[in-house]
């Protein structure tokens, strides 16, 4: 990587410090932008996705390819530089963004021209056979994205490359906590072969970003956040119509049968939600497990979260890395205390790290005798705590994990395939895997959104894809040499009995019936070829 990231000192009014989230180090600077350096970027976006949109899907592939040749070359610095933007450990950022975001780089290239091909339809009814319709896709124009701190390089990886392939221009907008990452994906888009001005990297503080996005004229908005803030872009979108698509927070469960391999389970558990120091909007936050197996599956739990090793990553011992922020540990630390003081019990912890530095750690934490009117069960933590309830039933356990305002997603784990596919689709969630949790989001061919309040919209896969894209159709009357319809002007009797034929053709309750109507339409069909 050439490091676009320099440390050069600027004004604080003009300027986002970028910082090692554990160690507080200052590592560099990335430009503030104005409002109208955004409309900006938004009017070069629209002067070259004209000329963008025009070329072949085959020859958008051929420019976009070399940013995986360009990531493929910078792994450990990409990862390096997530790591310390986010407080996570190496491997979580190679892992869960680094590769996911190279598999779906290639993945959407290679389905991008079947994704845009135009497809044909077949007519609805024998009295319209002459119509025949195709579907486009049309890109939007200028996309706008606002994307998160948590998931700072793999979020938006994905909308970036699938907006530009659709053949959109894009302004990308990432986390002022996340800087670092932000600029490191500029300089991967930088190796496509774009045109100038179709791809644009803002700096805004969030408070200020969605406002200016939307008024300063952007096609459709893509937002990844919180549930209030997303309701606010909504709002504000309405007053143009601007489309949004919304990917607010999750609060997802988790369900282990009484058949289920434990663990499995455990290690799932152990991944989804502590992974990133918990900060997955799709992470396991709330665990049912069946009165059958719930003590050997606590015990296992116990033993696994206690031995977790939580602190700065160095060597690739570190399983937990920190917290992001402090704004964020303050509110794992609340939920955590509301649940102690309504009767909740820590029934496992792991240690806190040797050498906490200056980061904001907490340690991987599982409560027992948890209800739902404590936050850790009606509320997105966003932190490495598990809340565990036994359940005499999975039917009681659906309908806890639907006792949410969120549905982003959830799991089931058995060893019945049937079963727990049956037991998925009740869960009222967006992406519900069955033995797994998470890591759907890194299966690019797999939708990505929830229902409620988790939002609106799709990222990822075919569905994803169209999201970039307005369909258009095109009806095409074959018959050209037909002067006019049965139905135009002018009006007469003969027209109305016609009209009433194609009703008693179609659809009157007896076959004499129906010929008396096809009798009707047959002697008003030569008015078709009369000027």
């Amino acid at each position: 990587m050439s490091g676009s990231m320099e440390a050069q000192v600027l004004p604080d009014n003009e300027a986002t410090p970028c910082c090692n989230a554990v160690t507080g180090e200052l590592l560099g600077h990335s430009p503030l932008h104005t409002t109208e350096e955004l409309k900006e970027a938004i009017a070069a976006g629209r002067q070259a996705q004209a000329t963008w949109a025009a070329l072949p899907v085959k020859e958008r592939v051929r420019r976009m390819m070399p940013v995986r040749e360009y990531m493929m070359a910078n792994l450990d610095e990409l990862a390096e530089t997530v790591a310390r933007d986010v407080g996570k450990t190496r491997i979580d950022a190679l892992v869960s963004e680094i590769v996911p975001a190279m598999m779906a780089l290639t993945y959407y290239c290679g389905k991008a021209k079947g994704f845009l091909k135009p497809r044909g339809m077949m007519p609805g009814n024998i009295f319209f056979a002459n119509k025949w319709s195709k579907i486009h896709r049309v890109p939007f124009g200028v996309i706008g994205i606002i994307s998160p701190w948590n998931y700072p390089f793999s979020i938006p990886f994905s909308e970036v490359v699938m907006g530009l392939l659709a053949g959109n221009a894009v302004v990308l907008k990432t986390a002022s906590e996340t800087q670092a990452v932000g600029l490191a994906l500029k300089e991967c888009l930088e190796a496509a072969d774009l045109p100038k001005g179709l791809f644009s990297f803002i700096n805004m503080p969030g408070r200020v970003a969605g406002d200016a996005f939307l008024e300063s004229g952007v096609d459709k908005l893509f937002f990844t956040g919180s549930v209030p803030v997303g309701k606010i872009l909504m709002a504000k979108a309405a007053e143009t119509l601007t489309p949004v698509s919304l990917e607010l927070g999750g609060n997802d469960a988790m369900l282990v049968c009484e058949d289920a391999d434990l663990h499995r389970a455990v290690n799932g558990a152990v991944w989804a939600g502590l992974q990133n120091a918990g900060q997955s909007c799709g992470g396991v936050e709330r665990i049912y497990v069946h009165a059958a197996v719930y003590e050997p599956f606590m015990k296992i739990l116990k033993t696994k979260v206690e031995k977790l090793r939580v602190g700065y990553d160095r060597n690739h011992t570190t399983d937990v890395g920190a917290i992001a922020t402090s704004r964020q540990l303050e509110t794992v630390k609340r939920h955590v205390d509301d649940a102690l003081a309504k009767g909740a019990v820590i029934y496992a912890q792991s240690k806190s790290p040797k050498d906490p530095m200056e980061g904001h750690f907490y340690p991987p934490t599982v409560l027992i005798e948890v209800t739902h009117d404590m936050l850790v069960m009606a509320e997105e933590t966003f932190g490495p705590v598990l809340g565990v309830m036994k359940v005499a039933s999975m039917d009681d356990a659906i309908i806890l994990a639907n006792d949410s305002d969120l549905g982003l997603t959830g799991s089931v784990w058995t060893k019945k395939g049937k079963k727990g596919a049956a037991l998925a689709r009740r869960i009222m969630a967006g992406a519900v895997t069955v033995n797994d949790h998470l890591m759907s989001h890194g299966l690019a061919e797999t939708p990505w959104g929830g229902f409620k309040e988790s939002g609106i919209g799709r990222s990822h896969g075919a569905i994803g894809f169209a999201e970039m894209t307005e369909s258009q159709v095109v009806v095409r009357d074959v018959l050209p040499f037909v002067k006019k319809n049965l139905w135009w002007h002018p009006f007469s009797p003969r027209v109305y009995a016609t009209i009433k034929g194609v009703a008693q053709a179609l659809y009157a309750p007896t076959w004499k019936g129906r010929a008396k109507g096809l009798g009707k339409v047959l002697m008003g069909f030569p008015r078709m070829f009369m000027k």
